[in-house]
């Protein structure tokens, strides 16, 4: 037996998101049909103003209500050093710890030869202008510490040493409440290079 159309077509677009298989999908739909009409209008509601009410900001690339985003758009930012990251989520995480102030510029993503993401693919053309233009005098690559984030973070140290700016990164190593029996060689070194006095 199968399930009535309205469902399944649900359970295939649940699918389609990052992560979500069919049978997580498919508890997804049957959540749902566990709710009040008025909650049900509210989700869809939420869904159909996702693209009406955001914006890609024209300076930084975030995804916000407005362009220029918030950030951008403040007095009270240092304009003078620029955290690049991958996404808008990166950059939530940094501005969560409330110990940045500077500006953001996000790449949409970081170089990836098996998926064919090159350097054109990615806001760097638009980080080297933004750079000579808005004066920046330090670039913090914010980038994940995957492979592919090390090979971008090493592409624009590279290409941004020429503009004359500091270059700097996020510290690597350790995390809080890791055992040092479990961590990873790469890991190790990287916690060993970047040790602090106390």
């Amino acid at each position: 037996m199968k399930y009535p159309r309205s469902i399944q077509n649900l359970i295939e677009m649940f699918s389609k998101l990052p992560t979500v298989g069919p049978k997580t999908a498919e508890r997804y739909v049957f959540y749902l049909l566990k709710q009040n009409s008025e909650e049900l209008q509210k989700f869809a509601q939420s869904i159909a103003e996702l693209k009406e009410n955001i914006r890609i900001c024209e300076k930084c690339f975030s995804v916000s209500e407005s362009s220029p985003c918030e950030v951008c758009s403040s007095s009270n930012r240092d304009k003078n050093t620029i955290c690049v990251v991958s996404n808008t989520r990166d950059m939530i995480s940094i501005e969560s710890t409330r110990n940045y102030n500077g500006v953001y510029h996000i790449l949409g993503g970081v170089l990836n030869a098996i998926e064919g993401i090159k350097p054109e693919e990615l806001n760097i053309k638009k980080l080297l202008e933004r750079i000579q233009k808005d004066n920046i005098k330090e670039a913090i690559l914010a980038l994940s510490p995957t492979l592919e984030g090390e090979t971008t973070s090493m592409y624009l140290a590279k290409i941004l040493r020429p503009l004359n700016i500091k270059i700097t990164r996020l510290a690597k190593g350790l995390p809080m409440g890791s055992d040092l029996e479990y961590a990873d060689e790469i890991t190790i070194t990287n916690a060993l290079n970047n040790r602090n006095a106390l």
